[in-house]
């Protein structure tokens, strides 16, 4: 991989371990919630106390989760490689905590809000953020109030210039604990595969979109990167 261009895209797969929650289970339920009541702007407009309090739940949920062997991996691959991006879909803080230096978060982030009046993002994570009262920002002259900065249903990704461009120029397409369900992140694969760049998997089990990958690896990330990333970086000396 050295001298290479890699991208690693990582999905709710690489944080399960960690204990945070795949994203929709197999009843269709997220935390007992079905996801058109706490994931969508019209969710949003219809019971914000609803979507606030589950937002807040999960949020104080990071204090009790701790990174898992595939955030330390990917973080001491990225040390190694010259020139390596980490696109997660995920909304938590694991890879930042597992030492990578540099994350793309496409769907936000749990430890910062948003501003409903600018738009501009606080990281805001004192126990005082973490209740169940809205919170106003502080960029404003007469605060404002601040939502999940979070990607939504019917929300675009954020980040997607900077992320087209990076797959677009990668040799390397690594995609970590993805379930290939969730769209334009799904396709990542193929536009990098397009652009003549070798894909790999490492995954729970066979994804939708499986056809699109050179080489496959199914099994917990946790258990599998250790050993791929000591492979990989061997063949750099």
């Amino acid at each position: 991989m050295r001298g290479k261009r890699t991208v690693v895209l990582t999905g709710a797969g690489a944080s399960a371990e960690s204990g945070i929650r795949t994203f929709r289970d197999n009843d269709g339920l997220w935390e007992n919630h079905r996801v058109e009541d706490v994931a969508t702007p019209q969710a949003w407009r219809n019971d914000p106390e609803l979507v606030w309090r589950f937002y807040q739940a999960r949020r104080r949920q990071l204090r009790e989760v701790e990174p898992n062997p595939a955030h330390a991996a990917l973080a001491r691959l990225a040390d190694e490689l010259d020139d390596m991006t980490l696109i997660t879909q995920n909304v938590d803080d694991l890879h930042e905590r597992g030492g990578s230096p540099q994350v793309i978060h496409m769907h936000g982030q749990l430890v910062s809000l948003r501003c409903e009046g600018s738009g501009r993002s606080e990281i805001r994570t004192a126990p005082s953020d973490l209740g169940d009262d809205f919170l106003n920002c502080s960029c404003c002259a007469m605060p404002q109030r601040l939502r999940p900065d979070i990607v939504w249903f019917g929300e675009t990704p954020m980040h997607m210039e900077a992320i087209y461009r990076a797959v677009d120029a990668c040799d390397v397409f690594v995609v970590v604990g993805s379930s290939g369900h969730v769209y334009p992140a799904a396709d990542l694969v193929r536009v990098a595969r397009a652009n003549g760049a070798h894909t790999v998997l490492v995954n729970a089990e066979a994804p939708l979109n499986i056809e699109a990958f050179h080489e496959v690896h199914l099994g917990k990330a946790g258990a599998l990167l250790p050993g791929l990333i000591d492979s990989w970086l061997g063949e750099l000396t």
